[in-house]
């Protein structure tokens, strides 16, 4: 669920009641974003829990109707899930232990290469992927030289 306030005569009386009591003329739209998750497990709900995060957008007013605001919402949590899911899990970043001078920079810029090269073959599911390529690193090479290539 998501609600939006927009409201220009609330954003000019938003700082009115503050220590210098004048108005923030710039105040762009918040939202609040209630989710519901569930933990199902046998087609039983184990657990129901409830979280409330609070936006503020930089759109300007006549873009930030709700289902804008939602859109960039879910847009921005896609590009986390893409990214930092692949890293933390399909390569085990969080157990690296590598720490000191640029090696964590360039072991994460080796990861990102490799994610961007499987999804560039078409690779939808990176974790499998990568267990495919380090059983067969042969195909692997053919793959990324010669994307068209199929294994």
């Amino acid at each position: 669920m998501l609600w939006a306030l927009a409201d220009p005569e609330l954003n000019a009386y938003v700082g009115s009641s503050g220590t210098h009591g004048t108005a923030w003329p710039h105040l762009r739209p918040g939202c609040r974003v209630q989710r519901h998750r569930l933990t199902v497990r046998r087609d039983r709900v184990l657990n129901t829990e409830v979280q409330v995060h609070y936006y503020v957008s930089s759109a300007v007013p006549a873009r930030a109707a709700a289902k804008q605001l939602l859109a960039a919402i879910r847009g921005h949590w896609g590009s986390e899930n893409r990214l930092h899911y692949v890293r933390d899990v399909g390569f085990d970043e969080d157990r690296c232990q590598v720490r000191g001078g640029a090696g964590p920079h360039v072991l994460a810029a080796c990861r990102n290469l490799a994610s961007a090269l499987l999804r560039r073959t078409g690779a939808t599911n990176i974790a499998a992927s990568l267990r495919t390529c380090a059983a067969r690193p042969a195909a692997a090479t053919r793959r990324v030289l010669t994307p068209a290539s199929g294994w």
